[in-house]
């Protein structure tokens, strides 16, 4: 049985014939590559620089700069294609990019959205690195301000990543917004007590605290006369000469007006309740009504 290849070496030698005639293409579209690569990490450091001298973050010089780097290789790579193969051109992509657009767009939305979120927050900086936020249920510094989400290590010691998302469209407090911060204090004193005594008492055991700013000083001032007793607001703020320890500043405020309240022998009320059982309610009507039976009658 004689088997006639001729047809296989005929397929085989157009094939290298068409290969032969690409290989320059090829060889060009690989040095637009290599060119592209160099050309983007170029343009990516010049980014950089240009954005640190706007005293951006560092977070932000980074990501202008990959941004950048992606863009000029993206563009060198369209070149390649379109030197490798002739017959193909942007039009054909965006043509088939389009096709599954709208797909692609759903899975990738929340992708998406971190992305633009983080950009717009690097560029309007509500926060930056080493700033104490307040997002939902989490509090915490910021450690890292990511493209796609921030990173903030909560007081306990652990790490929440929290979508650049959330944080853009949500409500969020900047706790060190500015370099002072006040903190408050409610002591309820006895109805009998002298409240411009108290409030004397208070400001001379705190004002020499060295945990407390001397400006703005701090203040008490009476806000409620409550159930069980008068209520004194203390104020006072903490602050970058003093430390941002708000926490051990409020713990050292508690215990000085409870030592200089004690030593003045001023009450410090606690709530206090009456309960009647129902032998002691109807003891106490009966001796009522036996009082008002043996009153006099008038005439």
């Amino acid at each position: 049985m004689n088997l006639d290849l001729s047809a296989s070496f005929d397929t085989l030698n157009q094939m290298g014939r068409a290969f032969a005639a690409l290989l320059p293409n090829l060889i060009i579209a690989l040095l637009v590559l290599l060119v592209a690569r160099v050309v983007a990490g170029a343009a990516g450091r010049v980014v950089e620089r240009i954005v640190e001298k706007t005293d951006r973050p560092a977070n932000v010089s980074l990501v202008m700069g990959r941004l950048t780097r992606w863009a000029v290789f993206v563009l060198g790579l369209l070149v390649a294609l379109t030197i490798a193969v002739p017959s193909f051109n942007a039009g054909t992509l965006i043509g088939a990019l389009g096709v599954s657009g709208v797909a692609i767009g759903f899975a990738f939305k929340d992708i998406f959205q971190n992305l633009l979120a983080g950009l717009l927050l690097l560029l309007t900086r509500p926060f930056q690195i080493g700033d104490v936020i307040s997002s939902g249920a989490h509090d915490g510094t910021v450690e890292d301000i990511q493209v796609r989400a921030t990173l903030v290590r909560t007081v306990d010691n652990r790490l929440v990543v929290i979508p650049n998302s959330d944080l853009y469209t949500n409500r969020v407090v900047v706790l060190t917004s500015k370099p002072t911060r006040r903190g408050e204090v409610v002591v309820g004193i006895g109805y009998g007590e002298d409240i411009e005594q108290a409030k004397r008492i208070v400001l001379d055991a705190i004002s020499g605290l060295p945990q407390l700013e001397r400006e703005p000083a701090p203040a008490v001032y009476a806000t409620e006369l409550a159930d069980s007793s008068v209520n004194l607001s203390v104020r006072f703020w903490v602050g970058p000469k003093t430390g941002r320890d708000l926490l051990g500043a409020t713990d050292a405020v508690i215990v000085a007006i409870k030592k200089a309240l004690d030593a003045a022998n001023v009450e410090i009320a606690y709530p206090t309740q009456t309960l009647l059982l129902q032998r002691q309610v109807a003891a106490s009507q009966a001796t009522a009504r036996a009082d008002a039976a043996s009153e006099p009658q008038g005439d």
